[in-house]
């Protein structure tokens, strides 16, 4: 059985480039972790970036939230 994927979509403040991952749970814990916000960097300007978990990837901002026991 294929695991779970979870769509992350972010676009860059300055250029507006987007960009879209599908990630594994694994994947997401391996990079980003269960942390409020993610740091980012536009493949086009290169700038770095913050932007919220919770507005990159909603479902998965909820599951960790439901984990944590805050939601």
């Amino acid at each position: 059985m294929a695991s779970k994927r979870y769509r992350i979509a972010t676009s860059c403040p300055q250029c507006g480039c987007s960009a879209v991952s599908n990630l594994s749970a694994e994947e997401i814990q391996e990079r980003y972790g269960d942390v409020p916000n993610i740091e980012m960097e536009c493949h086009a300007c290169m700038r770095k970036y913050s932007t919220p978990m919770k507005d990159a990837c909603p479902e998965w901002d909820a599951e960790c939230r439901l984990r944590r026991g805050d939601g």
